[in-house]
């Protein structure tokens, strides 16, 4: 027998972590045409293949918006009877392949530089950021997951945590190349680095004992530290480039520390966040049902 108070909380679309999940993807996915807009204007966008991530960013999220539109904010999975939701489900999987596509063509932009020619740490360090466009990548994954596996299931709440996982990890990568740039001319250039050390180390403790409270706990505490960490470094960033002189604004922005790259930390654990909410949510009771938004579905992708 169908229990009403959980067809209830079931109705409620902000009381969802799979809700959240998608708006964030949408989000990032737009925040990424600024983002990549001005990496791109360092070099006045030189190769016209630059301007295909920033096109993708601007275009993907209306068609999320439209698959809202004709099925909600929850997706739908495969076997949904609903025409309208099938069609939805298959624009966002459309975005979602989309997205891995031109992230992985970005790495291969990015290493086709000096890198190539001589693999040496010096020209990892001082190429375009080859990790920077996994990004896409890692959006693109998100929404397929999100259409793919039941997001009530363990599964879903683990592969979001291996998701944020992987970025962290990227964002470790990109934090130490880039302040290795100016050899960490800053003592505070280290924070960046040891913080996202330690979310990579925390998740993936997590990612293996996912079922003991204590550690979900410390997680989400180290996430909340990570928010923090990025504000910080936002304000640094923001510092640094109005402390240097004999340049406009624009230019201090443009060439100068990368101001929005600190965000990265508090958005990464904004999505981390969402995932223990989906851990903790699995760890209390989750009686199979079925709703309009969620038919049964297998588990696994």
């Amino acid at each position: 027998m169908r229990n009403p108070l959980l067809d209830v909380r079931n109705n409620r679309w902000w009381a969802d972590p799979l809700t959240w999940v998608e708006l964030f993807a949408m989000s990032n996915i737009a925040f990424l045409a600024v983002d990549i807009g001005l990496a791109h204007a360092v070099n006045a966008f030189a190769n016209p293949a630059e301007y295909v991530p920033v096109a993708f960013s601007l275009l993907a999220p209306i068609v999320l918006v439209v698959a809202m539109g004709l099925s909600g904010i929850r997706p739908a999975l495969a076997g949904d009877p609903s025409p309208r939701r099938r069609l939805a489900r298959a624009l966002g999987l459309f975005v979602g392949w989309g997205a891995i596509v031109v992230g992985i063509a970005g790495v291969l932009f990015h290493l086709d530089s000096a890198f190539f020619d001589e693999q040496t740490l010096k020209n990892l360090v001082y190429t375009a950021p080859f990790a920077a466009p996994l990004s896409y990548a890692g959006i693109g994954f998100l929404l397929l997951l999100d259409r793919m596996v039941d997001a009530r299931s363990l599964e879903w709440a683990r592969w979001v945590v291996l998701l944020a996982l992987g970025g962290f990890a990227g964002n470790f990568v990109l934090t130490l190349a880039d302040h290795a740039q100016n050899g960490f001319f800053q003592p505070t250039e280290w924070i960046g680095v040891i913080a996202s050390a330690w979310a990579v180390s925390t998740l993936l403790a997590v990612m293996v004992v996912y079922s003991n409270r204590p550690l979900v706990l410390l997680t989400l505490v180290v996430m909340l530290m990570q928010i923090v960490v990025g504000v910080l470094g936002f304000l640094l960033h923001i510092a640094a480039n109005l402390g240097e002189g004999g340049a406009s604004l624009w230019d201090r922005i443009l060439y100068g520390a990368p101001v929005f790259a600190p965000l990265l930390f508090a958005d990464l654990a904004m999505l981390a966040i969402l995932a223990l909410w989906g851990l903790a949510r699995n760890q209390v009771e989750v009686p199979s049902i079925e709703t309009p938004n969620h038919p049964a579905a297998s588990m696994t992708v």
